[in-house]
């Protein structure tokens, strides 16, 4: 009885505190045993989606989605022994709900959001909404074991169990009867053989559709051990008072086949019952499979409509932004005294090329979305900047989210956004950390929670949680307990037993002693296991989502402890869904420069270097040239100030001597791990100071290297090296770089480029020079325009250290303050 099989129950380790197993292991697992299709069933969460369907098309695997949901119940919570005696939840019924096309997708949103909304720590949804919710979306639903069906065959209420069956089915909703089966479980429990023979009889005698499944929640049955920890933490009971199986684990296609012809024998003809009953959890699979872009929307784009950006507005978008950009561009001429033809042929073309790319990728709306949010943080008197490599986008600077000129400082579009590299690009935006909250719920309302909602992240098992929800299982006593987690410093779970082993205060202890010899190995066996498992969902500090319409129908969102609803996919995730993350990033420094400014003006009223509309200081319209800043950031008297007040940085800037705004931009860009570690630094300060020959490899480099004295720095000099020496677009440079981050691929990379230099009459040693350079920058490049939106703040800082010493100081005490209290 051999055949395909799919399983269409399984749970990740995103169903919190129950699975083991990443969604990638489980992919991997079915590839192995020849499986074609696979469902990620967790428990109230479709968080692990994205990386489930990306698993599945590396592996040739169809993914299914679908989620196990659990059933208000109002059952009184029980108090426990373990944990202080806490009250529990006793376990609820649950059904499995499976996707199969956009709008049961949509569906499955719906449901995950209804039950996270009024039960934050437990999720359940109350039977009336689900079976509505379920019935309009075209939802199907699994009746198994732990569901109200099963529970009324288990206890002998035939009568009861139809009762139930018939309430989905008069709501539209198809149904199947879930069997499952852990043959080593008692017979008087909802997962032995003879109950799941029950329960395959009932569905024959009342013509009800049933599959097979084996409540899949970790990878093989060696994980179990880690699977009942978690039962135990979650239920707060000790390991010794409750079951165990072994037997949840991804079976292959012959051990379920093994399964079905055993319940079936229980039932009547083992072979036809047991291969019709494979035979419709197969078709039942295949009709499920998703297809991620028309059911999901993934990998397109979604940013909120035009007619909510801009009411009565009847142009496109594309056209709206190119007026914008013409009108800020004839400012741009006139502010920068930009006349010479070449200077204004060059400029233009630059416009041009931006806006012919953002047309091409119908980008439009993302950047008047994100310009909008920049204009009412402004309008709300914010201090706000843009970060990240926003800043190289020539558009963005016109449209004022970002304060720094990339054609003035040699950024480049291609960095940040390519037609080479789908997806939406990335811009980030800081804003006074004492505000942003303010600033979140202003955008809440400017869009609607319908449009609108915040990132979430998740924490996972390090070695402190880990250890005291293993101690709890095992029953040790809770002071023990929480004595031996807080004498390990934070670390990963899986790194205990070298903490034990190699820090003196740890191996000289009493716990340290009995692991070496041995006593806790089970013990810290568990602890090991549980490290980087889920166990909490949390707010992303910074991330906001925004969308169409259709946000709700794609996502799930649940409430977070600060009250903001929350997708429940993470910050990569919601770019895959074609969202718009805009990160939105409170920074201590720009609260300390708006207190600042504030406290000038109380004091001396308008300032003569420039104000605003109410007479403040403009920090923007600050000459970025002052002699008097430069000389203060030359004698590393910077504390306070932004990127250049730490010990390191200040022994740099003393050494560097930085003279023009383009130097801090080298500076940070240098500060960094990499070119730290890599001693990038003493070659450049050896050509900048005049120490050493600057060496810029051959001609055609040398006016890309000038800035950073023959010296690597940027990732814009590696995309115009590649493009300079292989002909290549810049966007094709740029991928070329990303590629180069990855070892595996750099011996492919490395024959190509030869390849292309050499066609171009290059001389070997040079080009094994450059190459030797590229290959190193891999591990310490930095985006260049992603130091210039950092210098931005760094010379704003130093600028008002400078010419307002007292009101500077006041600005970063009060800043400082407020951050802890």
């Amino acid at each position: 009885m051999n055949q395909d099989f799919i399983h269409l129950h399984v749970a990740s380790a995103l169903s919190m505190r129950y699975g083991t197993s990443t969604p990638q292991d489980l992919v991997v697992r079915a590839a192995e045993f020849g499986q074609t299709a696979l469902a990620l069933t967790d428990r109230e969460t479709v968080a692990g989606a994205v990386s489930f369907i990306h698993a599945c098309a590396s592996a040739d695997v169809s993914p299914i989605l679908g989620v196990d949901i659990a059933l208000e119940t109002p059952q009184p919570y029980l108090p426990t022994p373990a944990h202080g005696g806490k009250w529990v939840k006793p376990e609820r019924p649950r059904v499995t709900l499976l996707a199969h096309d956009k709008l049961s997708w949509a569906g499955l949103c719906a449901v995950i959001t209804a039950a996270h909304r009024d039960s934050r720590e437990d999720p359940e949804i109350d039977r009336k909404e689900l079976l509505r919710l379920a019935g309009e979306h075209g939802v199907i639903a699994l009746l198994g074991p732990r569901s109200d069906v099963g529970y009324n065959i288990l206890n002998r209420r035939p009568d009861r169990a139809l009762d139930h069956l018939r309430t989905w089915q008069d709501h539209g909703v198809r149904t199947y009867l879930e069997i499952a089966t852990h043959h080593q479980n008692p017979d008087g429990s909802n997962l032995s053989d003879t109950f799941a023979a029950r329960m395959l009889q009932w569905a024959i005698v009342h013509r009800t559709q049933a599959v097979l499944t084996n409540l899949v929640r970790y990878r093989d049955p060696k994980d179990s051990r880690i699977a009942d920890v978690l039962d135990a933490s979650r239920r707060q009971v000790a390991l010794s008072n409750q079951p165990t199986t072994s037997q949840a684990f991804l079976a292959s296609s012959q051990h379920m086949s093994a399964i079905a012809q055993r319940v079936s024998s229980l039932v009547g003809d083992p072979r036809d019952i047991g291969k019709a009953l494979l035979r419709q959890t197969v078709a039942l699979g295949q009709e499920c499979v998703i297809d991620p872009q028309a059911d999901l929307g993934m990998n397109q784009v979604y940013v909120p409509e035009l007619s909510k950006l801009l009411p009565g507005e009847t142009r496109s978008a594309d056209s709206i932004l190119q007026e914008r950009c013409e009108v800020s561009f004839s400012n741009y001429l006139t502010d920068n005294a930009v006349t010479r033809n070449d200077d204004l042929r060059t400029t233009r073309e630059r416009l041009d090329s931006e806006l012919s790319v953002i047309k091409q990728m119908g980008l439009a709306g993302y950047v008047l979305t994100v310009a909008q949010v920049v204009d009412m943080i402004r309008a709300m008197k914010v201090r706000v900047a843009a970060r990240g490599s926003g800043a190289g986008s020539f558009i963005n600077h016109l449209l004022g989210i970002s304060g720094v000129d990339p054609i003035k400082h040699n950024l480049l579009m291609e960095r940040f956004v390519s037609t080479l590299r789908p997806g939406l690009p990335d811009i980030d935006i800081d804003v006074e950390s004492d505000r942003r909250i303010e600033i979140y719920q202003a955008i809440f309302d400017r869009f609607g929670d319908q449009r609108t909602t915040c990132v979430s992240m998740r924490e996972t098992y390090r070695v402190r949680h880990a250890i005291r929800d293993v101690g709890a299982a095992m029953g040790m006593p809770p002071g023990e307990i929480n004595t031996f987690a807080k004498s390990f410093p934070h670390i990963r779970a899986r790194h205990i037993r070298s903490a034990l082993a190699e820090l003196p205060e740890l191996r000289r202890s009493g716990i340290g002693i009995r692991a070496a010899r041995g006593d806790l190995d089970q013990f810290l066996d568990l602890v090991e296991g549980l490290d980087g498992l889920p166990r909490h969902t949390a707010l992303h500090p910074c991330g906001i989502v925004l969308s169409d319409l259709s946000l709700l129908q794609r996502t799930p969102v649940q409430p977070s402890a600060q009250e903001f609803p929350m997708s429940q996919f993470d910050k990569d995730d919601v770019e895959h869904m074609g969202l718009l993350k805009l990160d939105v990033l409170g920074v201590r420094m720009q609260s300390a420069l708006a207190y600042a400014i504030d406290q000038v003006y109380q004091v001396q009223g308008p300032d003569a270097y420039g104000t605003d509309s109410t007479g403040k200081i403009n920090l923007e319209s600050v000459p970025r040239d002052d002699p008097k800043t430069f000389e203060l950031i030359q004698s590393t008297k910077t504390l306070g100030c932004f990127q250049i007040e730490s010990p390191g940085q200040r022994e740099l800037i003393g050494k560097f001597a930085p003279v023009s705004f383009g130097d801090l931009i080298t500076d940070i860009s240098l500060f960094r791990p990499g070119p730290v570690k890599s001693d990038m630094i003493t070659p450049f300060l050896r050509a900048r100071q005049g120490w050493g020959l600057t060496d810029y490899m051959h001609p055609d480099l040398k006016e890309i290297l000038t800035e950073t004295s023959g010296v690597v720095v940027f990732h814009e000099q590696v995309m115009r090296i590649i493009s300079v020496m292989t002909g290549c677009s810049l966007e094709a440079a740029d991928l070329i770089r990303r590629r180069m981050g990855d070892y595996e691929q750099l011996d492919e990379i490395r024959e190509w480029f030869y390849k292309a230099l050499q066609s171009r009459n290059y001389e070997l040693s040079v080009i094994e020079q450059v190459w030797d350079v590229l290959r190193a920058f891999a591990s310490f490049g930095f985006c260049k325009a992603h130091a210039a939106a950092f210098a931005l703040p760094t010379y704003q800082s130093a600028w008002f250290k400078t010419h307002h010493p007292a009101a500077f100081l006041a600005g970063v005490l009060t800043a400082v303050l407020e951050l802890r209290f």
